[in-house]
Formats: C-alpha cells, sequence, structure tokens
C-alpha cells in the first residue's frame, strides 16, 4: 500500500467515527412499530445484497408481513424520495431498486434521506421496512442488521479506506445480528457463526422478453459476456461452469451503458448479462441479448430465525 494511502486511514477512520456520533446522536426513532432491517456491508463495492434483499422480501411476505424496500438509489439523476414501479426509468431510481422492484413484487422507495424513505413505506401500511444498503447511514435506526461478505474477496488486506477496502473496521461484525457469506471463502468468521449463501442460476430470458432457455442450453457456446455489477468475475465463473466459452467484458459497478459500450463485440455471438445489467441494456436495441436470472439460496432454519425475530419484534 502506498505511503500516502497508509497516512489517509487514520483520517478516514477518524472522520467515519465522527460521522457516526452525528449521525447516532440524531437518529429519528418515530417509526410506530414497524421492523426495521438493514442489510449492508463494510466494504467498497458489492457483495451479493440485492438478491439477498428480494429473498427477504419473498420470505417476509411468504410468512405474511407486508415488506417494502428502501434504497439511496445509487447512481440516479435525482436525491429527492421517489417511489419505484416495474415501469421506472432506471436513470431516475438506480438499477438495484428497479430490479427489486421488479423481483420481489413489494413497494419499493429511493431517497437520499432512508428516514424520510422509511416513513413513506411505513405509511403505505409497510410493517417491514428492509433498507439495501445503509449499514453506515445510522441516522435510520435499525431493529436487524445482516452484514453480506463477498466469500470470494472477503475483506482484502484489511485496511480502512483508502489504504484498504474496508468502510468500517473488521470489529464492526462484532455487533452485526447476522454475517451472510456470499460464496465459497476461506475468512475465519466461525465465531460470528457466519451463514451461507449461494447463487442459484435461473433461466436466460431474452432482453426482447420472446424467449426463455436454461443456461445448460449455451453448453458449449461462445458468447460474449457483460457485467457491470460489484464482482464481475463472479458472474464470468458461473457461466464458465456451465461450459460456456466466455468473452468477458467486465464494466464498473452501476455502468450506464450505452450503444458504444458493444461496438467491440463479434456480433455474430450472443451478449449475456445479469438482471441488473438487463435494467439498463432493454432500451439500446440490442440483437440475440439475454439477461440470466439468479436466485439467492439459504439455509431454510436461518430464514425461519428471521421470520421469528420479526415477529418477536412486531410484538
Amino acid at each position: 500500500v502506498p505511503l500516502g494511502l497508509r497516512l489517509l486511514e487514520p483520517l478516514y477512520g477518524a472522520a467515519q467515527r465522527l460521522d457516526r456520533c452525528w449521525k447516532l446522536r440524531n437518529q429519528n426513532r418515530n417509526f410506530d412499530d414497524a421492523v426495521i432491517i438493514v442489510v449492508g456491508n463494510i466494504t467498497a463495492g458489492g457483495s451479493g445484497k440485492t438478491p439477498l434483499v428480494i429473498r427477504l422480501c419473498q420470505v417476509l411476505r411468504a410468512a405474511g408481513f407486508n415488506p417494502g424496500v428502501i434504497s439511496r438509489g445509487y447512481g440516479r439523476k435525482s436525491r429527492t424520495l421517489r417511489p419505484v414501479t416495474p415501469a421506472s426509468d432506471p436513470a431516475d431510481v438506480g438499477d438495484e431498486p428497479l430490479l427489486i422492484s421488479r423481483q420481489a413484487d413489494v413497494p419499493v422507495i429511493v431517497a437520499a434521506d432512508r428516514s424520510a424513505a422509511a416513513r413513506a413505506l411505513i405509511e403505505k401500511g409497510v410493517d417491514v421496512v428492509v433498507s439495501d444498503d445503509g449499514l453506515q447511514h445510522y441516522r435510520l435506526p435499525r431493529d436487524i442488521e445482516i452484514c453480506v461478505v463477498d466469500g470470494s474477496r472477503g475483506f482484502g488486506n484489511g485496511r480502512l479506506l483508502p489504504a484498504g477496502p474496508l468502510r468500517e473496521p473488521l470489529r464492526r461484525l462484532e455487533t452485526v445480528d447476522h454475517i451472510v457469506i456470499n460464496g465459497e471463502s476461506d475468512e475465519l468468521l466461525t465465531d460470528q457463526h457466519p451463514v451461507p449463501m449461494t447463487l442459484a442460476a435461473g433461466l436466460l430470458r431474452s432482453l426482447d422478453g420472446g424467449q426463455s432457455w436454461r443456461l445448460s442450453q449455451f453448453s458449449g457456446c461462445q458468447v460474449n459476456a457483460i457485467a457491470g455489477i460489484g464482482n464481475p468475475g463472479r458472474f464470468f465463473k458461473l457461466l464458465r461452469q456451465a461450459r460456456i466459452k466466455v468473452n468477458e467484458y467486465p464494466f464498473p459497478d452501476h455502468h450506464d451503458y450505452t450503444a458504444e459500450d458493444f461496438l467491440g463485440m463479434n456480433a455474430d455471438l450472443p451478449i449475456l448479462m445479469t438482471e441488473k445489467d438487463a435494467v439498463k441494456c432493454r432500451s439500446l436495441g440490442l440483437d440475440n441479448a439475454w439477461c440470466l436470472a439468479v436466485d439467492a439460496v439459504l439455509p431454510a432454519e436461518w430464514e425461519a430465525r428471521i421470520v421469528e425475530q420479526v415477529a418477536e419484534l412486531r410484538k
């Protein structure tokens, strides 16, 4: 790690502690009897939070609750509070909130002020507010904290930004209620009893909505694969495990796609992408383009424990 970044690390840590103290002192606790679940991470970049949020909503709905989701809506043009519908423009609401709205079929609201978004959901009758990200947004009170860890990347060198990937020190893991590890991991977190999560591949759907194929039907084929997610390698690995020959095109997380991004690709090959990429690529008129559905798979006993926790908190 360069010396300059190491020197900035303690300054970031001090600023982060001051910010946390200020937000905790100004925390808004007026949320009636709704339960607030925060799903976040302590590292910069994606870790698999969105599939977990979608699965939580499905589990809570099946248990008789009325969940809703709040999000900042990373990368959107506005900071104002805005409801998200399946027909929303990703530029207005963000790619992940739009994906959640389409997949989870629950009320979703984006706002820079997550507390205001939570109040708006509760006014709509939501009794469990799930925050997509926001572990460090301490102005928002929370009843349950879930920290998601990318198993393949872990905690890097274990240092705070900008010398490493950590938003908060590793000791923060001791205070969260649940640690979910997405994929295989070499991290030693046995004391915190981490919950394993895997992403199961579903159907490949054409972006024009006309066809659905199993992933195995592309076995042996060569494809152009794009991924503008936190860990593009995870998507490419999933395709290779299905014996697909992958031309990899990684993009930054939340990338705003344009037609120019596809000019250098072999036009004779199909284009495979994640659902998160697809919400921004459907309007580009791509030929032979497909998105892969994935589902978060978690232990049934852990899902039952979350339902029990929410039920107890609702009392």
